[in-house]
């Protein structure tokens, strides 16, 4: 379950949630370059690609880490330097107008250790470095069919310290939207330096590995992965209140806790933002939306996520979903949300008697739950980002229990969640189950597996993965989700809820899965799954008062 409002001891579920691409935005790109394959470039999209006005502008870096400086250039006068820290990756971007179904070509070269050239949502190289020499990174990637913009960036690594991106370029057919300003010249951007060593190897050598913790040691694989945290947005909890503006860039979906119900039959959803008795360093409401829209022009999905520990919602009545529906788009038209999160815990879910076949659901709550769903999916469209955090015992358990049972008795909320997940199953951008504050659940090998380790983790997310026989009847199967739709959920430290397993264990788990590769005593039924989405914790905030651990792990891990 979620961290409650008060006390402030610390109970919370918010695990990682993705819904965009994992890691690439988490491991900024440096130099972009698009060119259509086969076919002479038309021109350069990008502005400013060589830094030679003396300033950023147009381009945006994260906090203030990003800097135009002289003696550094691999050609004219100017560079851009960008400021790595131990928190901050220093990601520098720009946005250009592009033509859907086009192919173009992203290329720059940088200096520095673990320097990432890439595009939001899409494809990203890296280069471990070795300082003192330009080395070329080029990246393409092509359009789809709607697409008009792309969001291009760079960045270097955790602890790393300062690197240095020069002769950014972005190429590609057509007419750029707008003229460059002072640039290098092209054929500076073309070919390498005599005194650089260029490379276009996104594979480091074993030798170029650094020793720093997080740090990636393999490059990262083609976009996909994300990582997703909660954002105590209406309380501040033990781990303290966190501004917006604050969140690292490596969160790829926010979630903010959380949005809670008049009444718990009534419908109507509130978000109140956490008050300054409470949160002192609040910031204003002004404030907390444009924070909210940088996120957003930075490739991030922000949405607002309803329930928790304290918000039990029970949509009884069509009146009640109604309700929901209307005060649900108010708070996401307010804000300039992205979407829904449902952490539904508690009694909020609930099947009536009789009620046993997951594919045609009766009972009420999960009925209108389902209709309140494929309604706001419906006003917003594709765009609408939709995720789930249901607890294991409203998930997994229906493997072996579901609802009241043939004969009653059992209780209601038993897999209660998985009408739910099926009926919004082509909605669904991510289920990222709690894996923490769990009893002991049974896997597909019909043995019972307990937090602690990766084993459970592994148990879990291959439940999903393969599907399952609902309350072991072999002929009503939940159907396998789509490896891209699953997140594992664990907590960011051990305050947060009970389940943490340290970064080894939760890089054994992901080793096991993705790789089938380390798995311990349990071996998934659904193979190797490289697309696996990502990670989700509770929380973001409990993650930065463990010195963002977490978030560091994920990235070293997935680059």
């Amino acid at each position: 379950m979620h961290t409650p409002r008060t006390p402030r001891t610390p109970r919370g579920k918010r695990l990682l949630a993705a819904g965009t691409a994992w890691a690439v935005a988490a491991a900024g790109a440096v130099a972009v370059s698009f060119g259509l394959a086969g076919s002479a470039s038309a021109g350069e999209f990008l502005v400013n690609g060589g830094f030679e006005s003396g300033s950023l502008n147009p381009w945006s870096c994260t906090g203030s880490t990003g800097s135009v400086v002289t003696g550094h250039a691999r050609t004219g006068t100017y560079a851009l330097a960008g400021a790595a820290s131990s928190a901050d990756t220093a990601q520098c971007t720009q946005t250009v107008a592009v033509a859907p179904n086009t192919t173009y070509t992203l290329s720059a070269y940088v200096n520095g250790a673990y320097v990432y050239l890439g595009v939001n949502g899409g494809t990203s190289t890296w280069t471990p470095g070795t300082g003192g020499a330009f080395q070329k990174l080029s990246v393409s990637f092509t359009t789809t069919a709607t697409q008009t913009s792309a969001t291009v960036f760079t960045h270097g690594w955790y602890g790393q310290g300062t690197y240095y991106a020069d002769d950014v370029s972005l190429d590609g057919p057509g007419a750029p939207s707008a003229s460059p300003s002072p640039s290098k010249s092209a054929s500076a951007s073309a070919s390498p330096s005599s005194s650089a060593s260029p490379s276009t190897s996104t594979s480091p050598s074993s030798s170029a590995s650094p020793s720093t913790s997080g740090s990636p040691s393999t490059p990262p694989p083609p976009g996909g992965h994300a990582l997703v945290g909660y954002l105590h947005a209406s309380f501040a909890n033990g781990a303290g209140y966190l501004k917006m503006a604050d969140v690292p860039d490596s969160w790829d979906i926010i979630d903010l806790a959380f949005g809670e119900p008049d009444s718990i039959t009534g419908g109507t959803i509130h978000f109140n933002r956490c008050p300054v008795s409470e949160c002192p360093g609040v910031e204003s409401d002004a404030d907390f939306k444009a924070a909210i829209a940088a996120k957003q022009a930075k490739g991030k999905k922000v949405l607002l996520s309803i329930g928790g520990q304290n918000g039990e919602v029970q949509l009884t009545t069509t009146a009640a979903r109604d309700n929901f529906v209307n005060s649900v788009s108010a708070i996401i038209d307010k804000w300039g949300l992205d979407g829904l999160d449902i952490d539904f815990e508690g009694h909020s879910l609930s099947l009536n008697t009789g009620d046993t076949d997951f594919k045609n659901p009766t009972t009420p709550v999960i009925t209108n739950l389902i209709s309140a769903v494929k309604s706001l999916k419906a006003k917003y469209g594709a765009k609408f980002q939709l995720t789930m955090a249901p607890e294991t015992f409203f998930v997994q358990l229906g493997y072996q229990y579901y609802g009241s049972g043939p004969w009653g008795g059992q209780d209601p909320r038993a897999g209660a969640f998985l009408p739910v997940i099926h009926a919004l199953r082509d909605d669904l951008t991510l289920l990222h189950v709690q894996d923490y504050n769990s009893g002991s659940i049974m896997g597909l090998d019909n043995q019972y597996h307990s937090m602690g380790g990766a084993d459970f983790h592994v148990a879990m997310t291959d439940m999903l993965l393969t599907g399952f026989p609902v309350a072991g009847n072999t002929g009503n199967v939940f159907p396998a989700l789509k490896p891209s739709q699953v997140a594992i959920g664990m907590p960011a430290n051990t305050y947060a809820g009970n389940g943490y397993v340290a970064p080894a264990a939760v890089n054994q788990a992901l080793d096991c899965l993705t790789k089938g590769t380390g798995c311990g005593s349990y071996t998934p039924r659904s193979g190797k799954q490289p697309n696996l989405r990502g990670l989700m914790t509770w929380s973001i905030n409990w993650d930065n008062y463990n010195g963002n651990e977490f978030s560091k792990n994920f990235h070293g891990y997935f680059g």
